[in-house]
């Protein structure tokens, strides 16, 4: 007898529906899966074998044959354990193929027991079950809020086979989960400007980054205050729409990393140490996996002491910095995963970090500083739209009491200028993913202007990239001071934000 049950896979962040096709059938015993399954999947037989029996269901003394639909992709994980099982019983007919069980989307790992582990992806799983109009989900109980996230889609959550195919029999009724609410840092658990002493030009810097999604590196010595001006910008940066929230959210499902079956409803800051490694950066792995820029998607990435990553890790930030997204290449298959981010890069202006700090503390050499410098490569610092010394604080700012803007109220202004970009892309691009035609329909300079982009392409030697970021820094600028059109004062700041001290030194 043939028994068909849905379940889902994952492929990269996305899940995609499968048919779990169980067939008992006359012949000698044996138990075969079939439809590129992975070693989790295989061994997917001797969880189910020991849970039925264990649970007083019968294993048929026949040939079973599993095939998991569609053949062409990849079958990964032990989600595929609670389907296998209930095709079993219902293709032996132990339990009938009713329709409701037809129409019900069912993951889950199986203990030796019969008791249902939870699983990763749930989110991705609930909006596959959505697009292919399945009413239902039977998930492990810890998953069940998160399957409940999607608006359309009962999850109703299951603790153990018995429990499950008691529901099979109509003994028992599944409550469906309810949604809880979306998860998100404590307002006054973030670092706030307010806090910052000095470095009005940096918080400026932070302000242009999170109005428009400019990335930016922050140049400066041990104690200047890079890291905690990193640390405000989430403070900066408005809340997730429901579209990105479920985007976001889908990527730490994927992870393993979404708490509680809570949403993500507030942009993540990610702040990888510099000894990672390149598959932990971009993702990857055997079973290919987000990482730190996909987990950083929507939101920041802070890499502090940038120079120090690896020179692989720095290079392979181009693509996602230019399109927003990382292909990871397998053999079987080829996975995507979205990496639009914002860049915050922090590093010392030589490997001690006291170049050109007043006292003369410096002992590195010129050939030293060369080498440390040579780690910013022209392709990556092209990527980069704001240049940003910070210099060290003095004594009397240090001491000062009050003054300062806080966070709260650079949001607005934030939250101000990403409301003209929504008008003007009209949904939730910002100024910093402009392609070519928009920078040319949305850049017009005045005469002042054209003049001071023209002089300055001419003499800082600038490339194409660096000209067009140009255009979408300054775009930022007029935004937030709410000018349509961008005034030469504009293209003066931006071109303030495209040079480092350093530049000029003749030991570099």
């Amino acid at each position: 007898m043939l028994a068909v049950l849905k379940s889902c896979t994952l492929s990269g962040y996305e899940g995609v529906l499968t048919l779990v096709e169980v067939n008992v059938a006359r012949g000698f015993p044996h138990f075969d899966i079939v439809g590129l399954a992975d070693t989790a999947v295989k061994e997917s037989k001797e969880r189910v074998r020991a849970a039925l029996t264990n649970n007083g269901f019968k294993l048929p003394s026949e040939r079973i044959t599993v095939n998991l639909a569609p053949a062409s992709i990849q079958k990964r994980g032990p989600g595929l354990d609670l389907p296998i099982a209930l095709g079993i019983l219902a293709a032996s007919g132990q339990i009938p193929l009713s329709e409701k069980l037809q129409n019900t989307l069912v993951a889950g790992e199986l203990s030796l027991e019969g008791k249902i582990r939870p699983v990763k992806g749930v989110l991705s799983m609930a909006i596959a079950a959505e697009k292919n109009r399945l009413p239902a989900l039977a998930l492990p109980v810890e998953n069940a809020q998160e399957g409940a996230a999607i608006p359309g889609v009962r999850a109703l959550p299951v603790s153990s086979l018995k429990e499950l195919v008691a529901w099979c029999l109509g003994r028992v009724e599944l409550e469906p989960a309810v949604p809880i609410s979306h998860c998100g840092p404590d307002p006054a658990s973030l670092a706030d400007l307010a806090r910052v002493k000095g470095q009005h030009g940096a918080k400026r810097a932070l302000e242009l980054a999170a109005a428009g999604g400019h990335n930016l590196l922050l140049v400066g010595p041990p104690g200047s205050g890079k890291t905690m001006l990193a640390n405000c910008l989430p403070s900066l940066l408005p809340s997730l729409s429901q579209e990105q929230s479920l985007e976001v959210s889908q990527i730490y499902s994927v992870a393993g990393l979404l708490p509680h079956g809570r949403l993500v409803s507030e942009p993540p800051f990610r702040s990888p140490h510099h000894s990672a490694s390149l598959g932990g950066i971009v993702g990857g792995g055997a079973v290919p996996r987000p990482g730190e820029i996909s987990l950083a998607h929507r939101g920041v990435l802070f890499m502090d002491e940038f120079p120090e990553f690896r020179r692989s890790v720095l290079e392979v930030l181009r693509q996602p910095l230019e399109e927003g997204r990382i292909t990871i290449a397998r053999t079987q298959s080829t996975h995507t995963f979205p990496s639009r981010f914002l860049l915050v890069a922090a590093a010392n202006p030589c490997p001690c970090g006291f170049f050109a700090v007043p006292g003369g503390r410096c002992r590195c050499t010129a050939g030293q500083i060369s080498r440390y410098r040579s780690r910013f490569s022209g392709p990556l610092l092209d990527r980069i739209d704001l240049w940003l010394d910070v210099p060290p604080v003095d004594y009397e700012k240090l001491r000062q009491r009050g003054g300062e803007e806080p966070s709260a109220v650079v949001r607005k202004r934030v939250v101000a200028a990403r409301e003209i970009q929504g008008r003007r892309f009209g949904g939730g691009q910002l100024n910093a993913a402009m392609d070519s035609h928009q920078v040319e329909t949305y850049c017009s300079l005045d005469a002042a202007g054209e003049s001071l982009l023209k002089e300055a392409f001419r003499r800082l030697g600038l490339s194409a990239r660096a000209h067009q970021r140009l255009l979408k820094v300054a775009r930022t600028i007029a935004d937030l001071a709410g000018q349509e059109g961008i005034r030469g004062e504009d293209m003066a700041e931006a071109l303030s934000y495209r040079s480092l001290s350093w530049q000029g030194d003749d030991r570099y």
